[in-house]
């Protein structure tokens, strides 16, 4: 059958494509040509040639298709269906088409007449916001010039669709489609529209086939996976209430009537109630899948090992809510009946049984077990008892050896191994801070054993240098079990941390107040003449270096300069600091005349160590300073009793324990710290007599002992949520009933606590939320209502949004209470003014930690007769008090 006709061999049916695949003749070939169909010949390929391509490369469509020059192929036969094939797999081809244009005795010139796709110029959302046009991006895999196929096409529709289903749009319809380019050949442009219709929440969540625990109890072990809020109480007592008082149903309740057990209520309340605002009720398919894990790793902890999720169903309600329905079967609760250890031969077995903590009889708990022996964050675990000795390389198995109906017996299969020495300690990241800052913070050095206790303590002290990323300081141990040892590199981010603060506050009568600081908190003194050190400043040494301006015009000036030396000398922790500060305040007229002035000078030295008792967490740091106080003018003099100059020559002692895991979002750990300040005793030197005495001189040299005490705790609940109670407490008292307590280094208590915007000179200023600044005043005095004995306490809850270190975002729920007296006879610690509200932390490196928070006062302020009521306060930096 000899014919000059094109045969269409039509392959690759899988593919939804609208391509012809042919082999033939060219029909604008010599006429002359002849293939017979029914007998294949054996051809050598003499040309191969492409047309129809304006893109893409001839020699490199030709090297795909398999098909070189000189190769013998049969036609027909599978040569030329399997370089079609070949093409077509690589998706960029419309049509392909294979022709056979000349035939010279056994040597044949082929023509691949291909189609290209379109190409893509650029692609648009519709119906979609800017934010999430901007993450879109980042999940679609589209860019200029990509050619489109129907995979391509496919996978942007697929990935769009996930990424609003995550967002608990489950009903979103995504259309895609194509629009030619005016411009460019054989290119089009995309829109892709997003119609996301409503939120699919989740409305019930039951659960079938066990009665062992609520529903409620089960329900809040699905971390992320939650119901949608309810409060349908009210609604169904009053509809059972009016069932009740039915004549045909009141004789039978009043006859009929049982005890309602605790569990029953409970049951009972959680239908009804559901307020937990911590949980998403949208329904995003990992998010449950990972729950489900959650849910039997809770029944295997309760000695349900065997536990498993016969079924789930997840089935549409409307377009608006779902149901979710899980099966589960507990199977038998188990019980450890014995626990054997073998290759322990540095400790007995009593012992590690009471390091291990777990009974016969106990419930068998797998998790409990790992966690007993290898990493117990609240106390020993089986592994640090090794590792801390050296004994890098110990390993223990838990195995089950016996099993009956409800009991397990479990052998502890030891592996102790030989000590690891380490060998080297390298750090890597450290793109600023030089190298010396780091490894006198480090605890593990080379020749020692092996320590993870060390390990752990050395990731925290990097951490709370603040130069880098607490959630990034990474210790990676490499063993050498051959020579038994270890290399230990440290794995560093570093972030920004040097701040400004530039802010503006209204001041009270001294109107508009500018701040301007800059703190420089990893600062090199030395590399100051060293330019080429410069990075854009001297810095990597880890001081800190402060410069803090105020003012507004005459009114209000305050100017301070700090320098701090964490390892004077370079070989021990000793921390050098010495500050200078002038502040005046002047009291003028509108023809600016001073009609009153408080000047206030200052210089303070200090230096504190680290001590080893009663554990390394504990500092101690003296400190002295000498203040002077000016006030001339009849408006300063009626605030403080007097006028003219008064001297403070102040030594300072304080005793601090800091076991914190986190400086900007602390999940445990506790700060405590106990200060004295005392001034010489002058009255007890000296054989003055005060009762004679004016106010000028009896406060020319001032004289006082004060004492604070501040404690904070932080307790992880679950997840990252964190209970953080603090307690504060200061006194200011004197050595002589005759002299007194003087007008300074009073507590002025209430509002937010900033110093700077209270323009309190020589006051300590402690916030209280929910109150005015200063609105908690003590009984005045010789014209003075700042007291001399305060209180604090503060119970916060607090949930982070962003751990990122260039923006640490958590929200907190606060209850505090304080006061403040002017005697310690008045002290009573029940008597507080109490406040409760909410607010937000913000940490930029370059700002330091903002904060700002909406407090509710729930007592009168002194001399007010409403509650406090609503406030709202913004706070700059760590809060101490």
């Amino acid at each position: 059958m000899h014919k000059y006709l094109a045969i269409s061999l039509i392959l690759l049916l899988g593919y939804q494509a609208q391509a012809q695949i042919v082999f033939g003749r060219d029909k604008s070939a010599n006429s002359g040509l002849s293939i017979n169909y029914s007998s294949p010949k054996e051809y050598e390929i003499a040309d191969i040639s492409v047309e129809g391509v304006q893109f893409l490369d001839n020699n490199a469509l030709i090297s795909l298709s398999g098909l070189r020059v000189g190769d013998k192929i049969k036609i027909p036969g599978e040569g030329i269906s399997s370089a079609i094939k070949k093409l077509w797999r690589q998706g960029i081809i419309g049509n392909v088409e294979i022709y056979a244009n000349k035939i010279e005795g056994e040597q044949i010139w082929l023509t691949i007449r291909l189609t290209e796709r379109p190409r893509l110029t650029k692609y648009e959302f519709e119906g979609v916001n800017k934010s999430q046009k901007a993450e879109l991006k980042d999940k679609i895999d589209l860019v200029r010039g990509k050619i489109l196929t129907d995979v391509v096409i496919k996978n942007t529709e697929l990935s769009v669709k996930k990424y609003f289903e995550g967002k608990g749009f489950l009903n979103a319809e995504v259309n895609i489609r194509q629009e030619r380019d005016t411009i460019l050949a054989n290119s089009v442009n995309i829109i892709i529209n997003v119609e996301k219709n409503q939120k699919v929440k989740v409305k019930n969540i039951n659960f079938y086939g066990d009665d062992n625990f609520s529903q409620a109890k089960l329900r809040s072990k699905l971390k992320n996976t939650g119901e949608k809020p309810r409060l349908n109480l009210p609604k169904d007592l009053i509809e059972k209430t009016l069932m009740v008082l039915n004549p045909k149903n009141l004789f039978y309740f009043l006859t009929h009537r049982k005890e309602v057990t605790d569990l029953e209520l409970k049951e009972y309340l959680a239908e009804q109630v559901n307020v937990n605002v911590f949980k998403s009720a949208k329904f995003v398919r990992t998010d449950f899948e990972e729950d489900k894990e959650t849910l039997i790793a809770f029944y295997n902890s309760k000695g349900y090992r065997d536990a498993e999720i016969v079924q789930d169903s997840v089935y549409s309600i409307d377009r608006k809510y779902l149901n979710i329905d899980l099966h589960v079967n507990p199977g038998n609760k188990y019980f450890f009946r014995s626990i054997e250890w073998t290759g322990n031969y540095i400790y007995e077995d009593e012992f590690l049984n009471r390091v291990l903590g777990i009974e016969t009889g106990d419930v068998y708990d797998l998790e409990l077990v790992n966690k007993k022996l290898n990493y117990n964050p609240t106390g020993t675990d089986i592994s640090s008892l090794y590792m801390d000795d050296g004994y890098l390389f110990f390993r223990v198995n838990p195995v089950e050896v016996g099993t009956t109906e409800d009991s397990i017996d479990v052998e502890m299969r030891i592996y102790e191994g030989p000590q690891a020495t380490i060998n080297e300690v390298t750090i890597s990241g450290n793109e600023k801070t030089n190298d010396h800052v780091i490894l006198r913070e480090i605890r593990t050095l080379p020749g020692q054993k092996f320590n993870r206790s060390e390990l752990i303590r050395t990731q925290r002290e990097l951490s709370q240098l603040g130069y880098f990323d607490p959630e990034q300081v990474n210790p990676v141990p490499q063993p050498n079990p051959v020579d038994e040892t270890v290399d230990i590199e440290w794995q560093l981010v570093e972030r920004p941390n040097d701040q400004v603060e530039l802010s503006g506050g209204w001041g009270g009568r001294f109107g508009f107040v500018g701040t301007l600081g800059l703190s420089f908190n990893n600062f090199s003194l030395k590399n100051i003449p060293h330019f080429d050190k410069w990075r854009p400043l001297p810095m990597g040494d880890g001081q800190k270096l402060s410069v803090r301006m105020q003012a507004n015009g005459r009114r209000y000036q305050s100017y301070s300069l700090s320098f701090n030396e964490p390892w004077l000398g370079g070989r021990k922790p000793n921390n050098f600091g010495v500050s200078f500060n002038h502040s005046s305040q002047r009291y003028i007229t509108f023809d600016n005349t001073v009609l009153s002035q408080l000047q206030l000078s200052g210089i303070t030295v200090s230096l504190g160590r680290r001590v080893t008792w009663p554990d390394d967490f504990f500092t101690v740091s003296n400190s002295l300073s000498l203040q002077k106080y000016n006030i001339t003018g009849d408006t300063y003099e009626r605030a403080y009793g007097f006028q003219g100059d008064s001297h403070s020559f102040t030594f300072n002692n304080t005793i601090a324990r800091n076991s914190v895991d986190n400086p900007m979002y602390p999940r445990g750990g506790s700060s405590l710290s106990i200060s004295a300040s005392f001034t010489p005793p002058y009255s007890l030197l000296n054989n003055k007599n005060y009762d004679n005495v004016d106010a000028e001189d009896q406060f020319k040299f001032l004289e006082y002992h004060k004492w604070n005490l501040d404690f904070k705790y932080y307790l992880k609940l679950v997840g990252n949520l964190v209970l953080a109670p603090r307690a504060h407490f200061g006194f200011l008292g004197s050595y002589s009933d005759k002299v007194g307590v003087g007008p300074f280094e009073r507590f002025s208590l209430g509002g937010d606590g900033l110093t700077g915007q209270n323009f309190l000179l020589g006051t300590d200023v402690i916030g209280l939320r929910g109150y005015e600044n200063r609105s908690i005043r003590a009984d005045i005095e010789n014209g003075v209502d700042n007291g001399t004995v305060f209180t604090k306490f503060v119970m916060e809850l607090r949930y982070p949004v962003s751990l990122n270190p260039s923006a640490t975002i958590y929200f907190l729920t606060f209850f505090e209470g304080g006061n403040n007296w002017n005697d310690f006879d008045e002290f009573n610690p029940y008597n507080l003014y109490r406040s409760t509200g909410v607010g937000v932390r913000i940490f930029m490196p370059a700002f330091g930690l903002l904060g700002l928070d909406w407090g509710y006062g729930l007592d009168p302020a002194p001399g007010a007769l409403e509650v406090s009521g609503p406030q709202f306060h913004f706070s700059i930096g760590q809060q101490i008090r």
